[in-house]
């Protein structure tokens, strides 16, 4: 028999119990047909062989929840991330020096600053914005993309507009504005510059979807599409299509619409309204490249931001702010109506909440939800599920809600969520092993491009439970380097209803694979982030070569 590719000479984790270890994979339009061992080569032949040497290969690195546009669009903005910035003076003279080479009164934009990595320890101000670029307008996004900085120019365009519920802009101790723009009010800043054109956004697409092939990401889900806080356009999904039909889009793409998106849609006289998109589209249209699943919800905001809705106060509130305990970007009640609208009419509810009382809200909402209207297999998601108290992981179970925790802010954001939960809070946030122990599904995912988003550091993260600065984060939560990978696999495609079709090496599933530079399984665990992945394999076609596999 003749197939289109025979991998060959590989060391292949199947994450198949039935055949857990393989060399040879065979592949006929986009999907394995064979898995075996070197005897299975010689039952082909191929239009292309491609010799593994012997190469590590695991299924394709699926993200969870990611912002894919949102990446793609940061591209062109300042660097704030630290390292390189160190402090706010460092972001001030990148601002500055942008600015030299921006036309007056045009955008000055940067992205991914982190006031808990800067020696000051604070957010740049308008102050100092205006200092660095007095002739422009300037907006710095903050890495979580719950806040934002901006200069006096942006303050005095949004001076008139009313402040949205769910957002705050700070004032200083004069009541005068800071610069500093939390959640929900952030699109007083985006409607300055939203909505992005069509073929910017499959401009971002292309380039993200580029880059996730270098770092082994074959699928992503895409969590906010279409309207809401990281949406780009009211019609971000024709982007999606267009970046589809025009092969500019090189992974596939779970997209979550925003709940912002949806409406009541009148139509049998004796049926009850749906709530979804025109024509009453919801979960699971679309093919095995881009496809509708769930709506994203928002409840609250950050951790290192302080914004997520906690039961108590943040360590170490500012003087004026001691008793912080964040707060809820939608209403509960809010909150609840959207979560029943949108379950009752057939959606997967994917919900934003971080902090405990957040997340505790969203699991009554789901648990009312199923009870006045039963619907099976709901695999309702709560998406971060920060701060869970240990009483509530029996109800996540019970509701089979599917959490979406990012082992990636382990390191990178890590030490910053310690100091704002203090000592007695960390060890509920961004549970792992809890949920597996428990047999609730565990996906993998980064929210990229709130940290670096490469799954390699993710598992590293899952791991080894340590922060950037050496700390142990919560290390009765590491997991094994096997149930990593199963989450950045099996996991996130069960949490996207795709688990027919990726997430294993199977007969039958797509020909999505990685090869990477050495065996994560046996090495050294410390050493899992920086092994580089050789290639990536989607459909069977070689995307991303950096040996030469495919020559």
């Amino acid at each position: 028999m003749k197939v289109d590719q025979l991998f060959v000479n590989g060391n292949m984790y199947t994450l198949d119990s039935r055949v857990p270890r393989a060399e040879t994979i065979a592949v006929m339009g986009g999907r394995i047909i064979a898995v075996g061992d070197a005897a299975l080569a010689e039952e082909f032949s191929a239009h292309q062989l491609v010799d593994l040497a012997g190469s590590c290969v695991v299924p394709g690195f699926n993200d969870a929840h990611n912002h894919m546009v949102f990446f793609g669009m940061n591209l062109a903005d300042v660097d704030c991330s630290s390292p390189p910035m160190r402090s706010v003076v460092d972001i001030c003279d990148a601002i500055r020096e942008r600015a030299k080479v921006t036309p007056p009164g045009g955008w000055v934009t940067g992205s991914g600053y982190d006031q808990n990595k800067l020696a000051e320890g604070r957010h740049p101000t308008a102050r100092e914005l205006d200092e660095a670029a007095p002739q422009h307008k300037v907006w710095l996004k903050h890495t979580s993309g719950h806040m934002c900085a901006v200069n006096s120019a942006v303050l005095e365009l949004i001076r008139d507009t009313p402040v949205p519920s769910g957002g705050a802009v700070e004032v200083d101790a004069d009541g005068r504005r800071t610069g500093l723009v939390q959640e929900q009010a952030q699109a007083m800043v985006r409607d300055l510059v939203y909505p992005i054109g069509v073929n910017r956004i499959v401009d971002a697409i292309e380039q993200a979807s580029t880059h996730y092939l270098t770092e082994g990401v074959t699928s992503a889900t895409e969590a906010g599409v279409g309207a809401g806080l990281v949406s780009h356009s009211p019609v971000e999904i024709a982007a999606w299509m267009q970046a589809r039909r025009s092969r500019r889009l090189r992974v596939r793409v779970n997209m979550l619409i925003a709940v912002e998106a949806l409406h009541n849609i009148a139509h049998a006289a004796d049926e009850e309204p749906l709530f979804a998109l025109d024509g009453g589209i919801h979960s699971g249209l679309g093919d095995e490249w881009l496809r509708i699943g769930g709506t994203k919800i928002f409840s609250d905001g950050s951790l290192i931001g302080r914004t997520a809705a906690m039961f108590d106060p943040f360590e170490g509130g500012a003087p004026g702010h001691e008793c912080n305990c964040g707060f809820f970007q939608t209403e509960p009640e809010e909150l609840r109506r959207q979560i029943i609208a949108a379950h009752r009419s057939g959606w997967q509810v994917c919900t934003h909440a971080i902090g405990d009382r957040a997340v505790a809200t969203v699991l009554d909402a789901y648990e009312e939800a199923q009870r006045s209207f039963p619907r099976a297999n709901t695999r309702h998601r709560i998406e971060h599920c920060g701060v869970l108290q240990e009483r509530l992981l029996d109800k996540v179970k019970n509701l089979g809600v599917i959490p979406v925790p990012q082992g990636r802010f382990i390191s990178e954001i890590g030490d910053g969520m310690k100091r704002a939960l203090g000592v007695h809070r960390t060890p509920d946030a961004y549970r792992q092993k809890s949920f597996l122990d428990r047999g609730i599904p565990l996906p993998g995912s980064s929210d990229r491009p709130v940290v670096n988003g490469a799954p390699l550091l993710g598992i590293h993260d899952m791991v080894n439970q340590k922060t950037s600065a050496g700390e142990p984060f919560v290390p009765h939560e590491a997991i094994t380097v096997e149930q990593a990978v199963h989450a950045y696999t099996r996991g996130s495609a069960f949490a996207a209803y795709e688990e027919a079709t990726k997430g294993a090496l199977v007969p039958g599933m797509l020909a999505d694979f990685v090869v990477l530079g050495r065996d994560i399984f046996t090495n050294d665990k410390d050493g899992i982030g920086e092994t580089s992945v050789d290639a990536t394999v989607v459909g069977g076609t070689v995307e991303f070569d950096r040996v030469g596999l495919s020559t």
